[in-house]
């Protein structure tokens, strides 16, 4: 597996969920944000993408099972206190893992020195969220909660090591900053992670394989649509 494959799956993914927010975010403002970290996400994902072949071929001719991207990124938005749990969780991987891949030697030194800082805003963005979210009324307190107890199961995956990123990416340490940074923010934001924290590696999911979840054929089918229907077409 090609680890520009894999991120670049991860942003293009996440990009196309993200982009499911646009015209029915709570507030206008909002709207605007997650469309913005949403192209934040595509620009990444094309560079990846650019690195494994011809981008648009990647993106909209590959079969389900050809994706290598984490189940995390490919589940439904829900509410928005549940797209707000996704965001953390892969936010805050991400940061910390760019910001890895950002002071090493590699072929993705360049994209993510300039990807870290893109990164960092989606993290603050989806912290103050969590904060505001947890710690507002009871409705959005329960509704984050269930967010992240919901999501939580998917986490594990994003600490699986990928080939040609572990020269650079000490994973276990990966794993023990994210969690010590989500730990921070859940807290204070008055919600818990779920109990039974696994220990010793456990993980789930095999997005990484190829093996998806049921909402994701749906949604590579509708990102794919128009490019089959029309192939060949240009504006």
């Amino acid at each position: 597996m090609s680890a520009a494959l894999a991120l670049g799956d991860d942003a293009l993914v996440l990009s196309h969920r993200l982009g499911e927010w646009a015209g029915h975010a709570p507030v206008l403002e909002e709207d605007v944000a997650l469309a913005n970290i949403a192209l934040d996400l595509l620009g990444q994902a094309r560079v990846l993408l650019s690195l494994v072949g011809d981008e648009d071929e990647l993106a909209y001719l590959r079969e389900e099972r050809a994706f290598r991207n984490l189940q995390l990124v490919e589940q439904p938005n829900g509410d928005f206190a549940h797209t707000i749990a996704r965001q953390l969780y892969f936010s805050v991987y991400q940061h910390l893992l760019y910001e890895r891949l950002a002071a090493g030697e590699s072929e993705f030194t360049g994209l993510a020195a300039k990807a870290v800082k893109e990164v960092a805003y989606h993290r603050d963005h989806a912290e103050q969220w969590a904060l505001r979210l947890g710690d507002g009324t009871e409705e959005s307190h329960t509704r984050m909660q269930s967010g992240l107890d919901a999501l939580w199961r998917f986490t594990g995956e994003m600490f699986q090591p990928v080939e040609g990123l572990d020269s650079t990416v000490d994973w276990q340490a990966l794993e023990s900053g994210w969690l010590a940074a989500v730990t921070d923010v859940v807290e204070r934001a008055g919600l818990t992670l779920p109990a039974g924290r696994r220990t010793g590696g456990w993980a789930a999911g095999a997005g990484r394989q190829g093996l998806h979840t049921e909402p994701f054929g749906r949604m590579i089918a509708e990102m794919q649509h128009l490019h089959r229907s029309h192939p060949g077409a240009s504006w």
